[in-house]
């Protein structure tokens, strides 16, 4: 029932930031955990991050942990990923989707994939 809408992707160069938003609309915001995922043509689609309803419990591929931080401002409906220390492994695709509870990730998603942003990591 949930519909998500991405952005603020875009290309920069190796250690450098760029902070998603992911703007949520059709149902309750507060009452869905919230995760990114990214995808590279050709492999299967990862979470990269998690948060609670309450944003309380987060949870982190190993792969993005102490350089990704997850966020949500539940008065604005908006997810955020904040992405710092970009690496050329880091380019993909990223989408946002929800689920019931946190611990449903990576399956149990409660909307459809949107068409996600586009982040580029590279010199």
């Amino acid at each position: 029932q949930v519909q998500l809408v991405e952005s603020g992707g875009g290309l920069v160069q190796p250690g450098g930031s760029l902070r998603l938003s992911c703007a949520a609309s059709g149902s309750i915001f507060s009452s869905y955990a919230m995760g990114w995922f990214r995808q590279v043509p050709g492999k299967q689609r990862e979470l990269v991050a998690g948060i609670s309803r309450s944003g309380v419990i987060t949870n982190y591929a190993d792969s993005v942990k102490g350089r990704f931080t997850i966020s949500r401002d539940n008065a604005k409906n908006t997810l955020y990923l904040q992405m710092n220390s970009l690496k050329p492994e880091d380019t993909a695709v990223y989408y946002c989707n929800a689920a019931r509870s946190i611990t449903l990730f990576p399956r149990g998603l409660s909307a459809s994939w949107g068409q996600g942003t586009q982040v580029t990591v590279s010199s």
